[in-house]
């Protein structure tokens, strides 16, 4: 079962997929984008990087996840493996979306679908995607504005591109209200995925 985890920058996906890995120490944790592999070093290095061209940096983060699927998701489904993601493809549709609005190089009317459609032909859907739901605002101060992808009005496009994909996927998300404590959160998200497990 592949089960990612999802937000804006600051919603506490990070420290709800560190939580989890003490309530599940035999599952598979990953990341994306990853840190342990060329591809990523290279989304980190473009995420630094303010002129970094928008098209580039999406086929980056798609290499990127083209590698995490053969190296670490199919083998671990393969073996039965319940796969815990921080971040996965929605987050690439999100947040590449909003980068490639006004990219005058791009000739699409829709750079969110566009997106979608680049992953469609390879990617593996996920069973369950916990969204951690919080707004942009809140989430760029949270989150401190240290790249360009934390800043509010950006993350206002971001925040849009989410709310397309849950609605057209609502089966497959699950809403958590970020705004909660910590611990609150952390408990609403295991008890939403041990409903998805059957634990």
């Amino acid at each position: 079962m592949l089960v990612t985890l999802e937000g804006l920058d600051g919603s506490g996906k990070t420290t709800v997929w560190e939580a989890l890995r003490e309530r599940y120490p035999n599952a598979t944790f990953t990341r994306e984008p990853t840190n342990d592999s060329w591809y990523g070093d290279a989304v980190y290095r473009s995420i630094d990087d303010d002129d970094a061209d928008p098209l580039a940096e999406l086929f980056l983060y798609t290499a990127d996840h083209a590698d995490h699927l053969s190296r670490v998701i199919e083998p671990a489904l393969e073996r039965g493996d319940l796969v815990i993601s921080d971040r996965y493809a929605d987050s690439r549709f999100a947040y590449q979306g909003a980068t490639l609005e006004g990219y005058d190089r791009l000739a699409v009317d829709d750079p969110l679908e566009y997106v979608v459609d680049v992953h469609d032909p390879f990617t593996i859907e996920p069973d369950l995607t916990v969204y951690l739901e919080l707004d942009p605002e809140t989430a760029a101060d949270r989150a401190g504005t240290t790249n360009k992808f934390e800043r509010a009005a950006y993350l206002e496009s971001v925040h849009a591109n989410y709310e397309r994909l849950l609605e057209c996927d609502p089966d497959r998300f699950v809403r958590v209200d970020a705004t909660q404590e910590p611990d609150a959160v952390f408990e609403k998200v295991d008890g939403v995925l041990a409903d998805a497990i059957g634990d």
